[in-house]
């Protein structure tokens, strides 16, 4: 049995552990709710996006403007979302896992986050270029990154952009997801509710002036922009998410060791006290 100088170390080391790990699930919870508040803000945003590139469907030419026009794909471009920092759980694992789907022959990265960089590097992926992940990411900071994306799909460098990040379903599931960004998609199959198609009463759909390809050239890039920027925030809100409930799920398992390494203390302290008792009474007869 072990030393009960021992135990008594073990536990008072398990509830200073406990102590930091329930001080960071407060952390986090703090930032998961406007983390979570952000990026639900802008859904209602994005849903009108969609709602006005379904009414240009019909109104246009797939292949009349360039960043919907599709091509044989021989290099692909993937904008990997992950984060700064560690202690999320399996967050940053099951992202790198779909990592190792992509050809490492015909496939670049750009990283999003310390931990994403990491990894390509230990894997000798391509990294063409690496972005921080700020705790308020603006919508200007992240058009950074959506513009390298369109200028390397517009000048020829790669043929396809993939967004993979931990898609934010709830504060208990993230999803490591990949979805395309360029060329655009969406107008074929967006994946939005009825109520977010053409407007009611016009047979044609929504009305643009001047004319329909100019409101393309200006809502495709935004469409893009917008599309990097909530993604960032999704990435936010389930890495936040994933910290809290991994935090939480230590300081649980923290308090339970404690009690059992305090009932193991107890049964030394007990087994101690007895020996000593027979001993002292052994000695005794041995006098008497």
């Amino acid at each position: 049995m072990a030393n009960l100088r021992d135990i008594r170390r073990r536990i008072k080391s398990v509830k200073n552990t406990a102590q930091i790990t329930k001080a960071m699930e407060m952390v986090a919870a703090s930032k998961m709710r406007k983390a979570q508040q952000a990026a639900i803000n802008g859904r209602d945003y994005a849903q009108l996006m969609n709602r006005v590139i379904v009414s240009l469907r019909d109104s246009v030419d797939p292949n009349s403007h360039p960043l919907l026009a599709r091509r044989e794909v021989k290099n692909e471009l993937v904008l990997l979302f992950s984060t700064d920092k560690g202690l999320c759980g399996g967050l940053n694992t099951n992202l790198f896992r779909e990592v190792l789907a992509f050809d490492s022959a015909t496939t670049s990265f750009v990283s999003v986050g310390r931990k994403g960089t990491q990894f390509l590097t230990r894997m000798n992926r391509k990294i063409v270029a690496d972005f921080p992940l700020r705790d308020h990411p603006t919508f200007l900071e992240t058009k950074t990154i959506s513009r390298f994306a369109i200028g390397n799909f517009l000048d020829g460098s790669v043929d396809k952009v993939t967004v993979l990040f931990p898609m934010f379903v709830n504060t208990l599931t993230q999803q490591a997801q990949a979805m395309p960004l360029l060329p655009i998609t969406s107008l074929e199959e967006i994946g939005i509710p009825n109520e977010y198609g053409q407007m009611d009463g016009l047979d044609g759909g929504i009305l643009f002036e001047p004319d329909a390809s100019e409101v393309l050239d200006a809502i495709l890039p935004a469409y893009v922009h917008f599309g990097v920027y909530q993604t960032l925030l999704g990435t936010r809100a389930s890495e936040q998410s994933a910290r809290m409930v991994a935090m939480k799920n230590a300081t649980d398992n923290a308090k339970n060791l404690v009690k059992d390494l305090t009932l193991e203390y107890n049964k030394a302290r007990q087994a101690s006290i007895t020996k000593e008792i027979l001993e002292i009474s052994t000695a005794q007869l041995a006098l008497g």
